[in-house]
Order: C-alpha cells, then structure tokens, then sequence
C-alpha cells in the first residue's frame, strides 16, 4: 500500500531567503591607543613664544621716525656736551673778570653793528648818487682820513677821557702803561696819546721810572693818557676790580680819569714807506 506519510512542506523562495541565518556581529574595532605626551615647561614655551614675537623684526614707520628722532637728539646732545667741556676754562675765571668779557664782547659787537650800518649806507649811496664818481673820492678822502687817524698821521680830536697817572714813587713798569692801553683799546679807544707821543698798533713800551720810553721816546711822570672814544666805556674798563687803577693803586701810584666832551690827540708820527708790501688792489 502506498505510503501516506504527509509530503513535506516546501517553503516558499522569498521565505527561504528570509529564513536564512544572520551572520555574527563582529566585534567593534577600538582607536589605535595614543600614548600620553609630556607636558611642555612653561618657562620654555613663554621664551619660545618671545623669540618668535621678536624675530624676525617687524618694524613700523612709526618706529623707524621715533628711532631717527632719538638718534638726533642724541647727536645734539653730545655736541653740546663737547661744546661745554671746550668752553671750560671759563670756569676757573673770577667774576669780574668774566662781567669785563661780556662788556667787551657786547662793545665789541656794538662796534661791528655800527661799521655795518656804515657800510651800508655807503653803498646805498654809491647806488643812488646820480655822480658816482665823485662820491666815490668823496668816501675815499674819508677813508684815508679814518686810516691816517689809525696810523697816527692825523691829528683828531672827539670825546674821551683824559687819565692822568701820578708815580711819586717811582715804581710804575712799561708793562702796567701796556696794560692801561690795552684796556683802553678793547673799550673802544681810537686814538691815544701819551704825553706828547701819539700811540698807535706798532707802539711799544720800555724801562721804568724815570727811563721810561714809548717807542724810543722818553716819558716821564705824571703820565698824561689822551684819549678818544666813549667816555661811558673807557671809564668803567679802567675802574674794573683788578684792573688797571687797582693795580697801580698797589704799588703807591695814582690813577684820576676825568670824562670830556672834547679831546684833542695832536701828536703825529712820520709816515712810514712800507719796504716790502705794495698794494694789491688793480
């Protein structure tokens, strides 16, 4: 007899292929295991991080103007410096001495303003002088006027003073009568005379007492100072604290100025022929 046994049962194919087992899930792979790094010294990493803040330079206008500005005033200030050290032997002078310097160069100066404000006017007028010609022999018998004052070849005559040097005893040197025409020159003297012997730039002065000589020529006391200028200048160069009038004062002399509005410097020198110097004017 036939078996009956029941056929199997097939399962559909979109079932079987369901029905198949899923595969195993694989286990999760971990990161790679980074090892721990070293902290960094803080010490190293703040130089490292000033080193690259600092180099390489980055330098701005403004600075490169800031650094420019330094270097000068830093130029000027050495020269300055130079400048005070070489004026230094200054700083040992007494304070008469150094109120009669400043006197000097403020006259001096004064001076100098005048003889440009001459000048100039000279020349405006050889420019606006319808006979130049004539106003240029005009100026030349001036200037030979003025010159033959300075060399002592012309009488003159103007306001001054008039000092008058008293030597009893005998005890007054050639070098203290140079001394009194020194001064009397840097005060602004422009023509002097000592008793009848007209000094000028060459003049020298020899012996003492009653062999005292100016230019050969002997002089004897009282010493007779003739002299042109202004009396507001030459005055105070004489009476200055160590100047002349103390100096003789020391050695028993005695030294009067008196002020006037007319001296007369009529003693003249023979005019000399130079041997050797010729003009160089064409």
């Amino acid at each position: 007899m036939p078996d009956e046994s029941p056929a199997p049962r097939r399962t559909p194919p979109h079932l079987a292929q369901r029905a198949q087992p899923l595969p195993e899930p694989r286990p999760a792979q971990q990161p790679p295991r980074i090892p721990p790094q070293p902290l960094p010294d803080p010490g190293t990493a703040g130089r490292q991080r000033l080193v690259a803040a600092l180099w390489p330079p980055r330098v701005t206008r403004a600075q490169l103007v800031v650094a420019l500005l330094l270097f000068v005033l830093g130029l000027g200030l050495a020269i300055q410096v130079r400048s005070t050290s070489d004026n230094s032997a200054l700083r040992g002078a007494r304070q008469e001495d150094l109120v009669r310097i400043l006197d000097e160069l403020d006259d001096r100066t004064q001076r100098l303003e005048d003889e440009k404000t001459r000048l100039e006017k000279q020349r405006s007028e050889l420019e606006s002088s319808s006979d130049q010609a004539e106003e240029a022999r005009k100026q030349t018998r001036e200037k030979e006027r003025q010159l033959g004052i300075l060399a002592g070849t012309v009488a003159a005559e103007g306001p001054g003073i008039t000092l008058t040097i008293t030597d009893a005893a005998g005890a007054v040197e050639s070098d203290m009568l140079l001394d009194a025409i020194q001064e009397l020159r840097a005060a602004g003297a422009e023509a002097i005379q000592v008793n009848d012997v007209r000094v000028v730039a060459d003049s020298f002065f020899s012996g003492s007492g009653r062999d005292m000589r100016i230019d050969g020529t002997v002089i004897a006391a009282p010493y007779v100072f003739k002299v042109i200028g202004k009396p507001e200048d030459l005055e105070p160069a004489l009476n200055i604290p160590g100047g002349i009038v103390q100096t003789l004062e020391k050695e028993q002399a005695t030294a009067a100025v008196e002020r006037s509005e007319k001296i007369v410097v009529d003693a003249l020198r023979p005019a000399k022929r130079p041997d050797y110097a010729q003009s160089s004017s064409q």
